[in-house]
């Protein structure tokens, strides 16, 4: 099995690597990292990552998965890259994303219609797109499956295992990656984060959170214009 993830600029890396690093414990499944070139690609924080396939050269997947990250805001405009998914998702066994990767898969017009999760700040976004928006880790409705913010790529990677190898497969990836959060404090979501502080984060990032709804509504306004026959 063949499974790729969309590696673009400014992506925040874990969304990419968290999954990446239980698919590739997988027994018989090859992992390709796409891009438009194979040209290195910087993350949000700086790190340089290398694709191993261009758009052309990936071929036909039977997982696609795309990670979430600043540079998402940008993604949600470039007709290539959505022409390029909408393209690939008609093959694929499952459609995923993890954090705000979705509302790339949104601006595809591939989540029309389904549930699915995002990042908490930006869960909301999704009704643009026709989506039905939930509150949960990771969400599963047919072939989409979405993870919510950055550490749950981990999770909804572990689901894929169980569901092509059986859970005992997953249990021993799982193991083999000591993957057994405890956290230090329990402010890992809005829900049970202190009220106070979740106000504090809610308005450091209410600019950047502003400048991606507008980017959501333009790009849900393209796909209306797409869909609606031309009179």
């Amino acid at each position: 099995m063949k499974f790729g993830l969309l590696l673009f600029p400014n992506l925040t890396q874990l969304d990419l690597t968290g999954p990446l690093e239980v698919f590739s414990r997988m027994n018989g499944v090859e992992t390709a990292l796409i891009w438009k070139t194979l040209d290195p690609v910087s993350s949000d924080r700086g790190m340089r990552i290398l694709p191993t396939h261009t758009f052309e050269e990936a071929g036909k997947l039977d997982l696609v998965c795309v990670p979430g990250g600043p540079g998402q805001i940008e993604l949600m405009s470039d007709q290539e890259t959505l022409d390029y998914l909408r393209g690939v998702a008609r093959d694929c066994k499952w459609v995923t994303s993890v954090c705000t990767g979705s509302l790339v898969l949104g601006a595809a017009g591939l989540l029309d219609g389904y549930r699915a999760t995002s990042h908490w700040s930006s869960i909301d976004q999704l009704a643009l797109f026709g989506a039905d928006p939930v509150f949960e880790r990771v969400v599963r409705d047919r072939n989409r499956i979405t993870g919510a913010g950055v550490t749950s790529g981990i999770d909804f990677a572990l689901n894929i295992a169980a569901d092509l190898f059986g859970d005992d497969a997953a249990r021993a990836i799982q193991l083999q990656i000591e993957y057994d959060p405890k956290p230090p404090f329990k402010d890992g979501s809005p829900r049970s984060a202190d009220p106070g502080l979740v106000a504090e984060i809610r308005g450091d990032i209410a600019p950047f959170i502003d400048r991606r709804r507008r980017a959501s509504e333009a790009a849900a306004k393209v796909l209306r214009s797409r869909d609606t026959p031309a009179s």
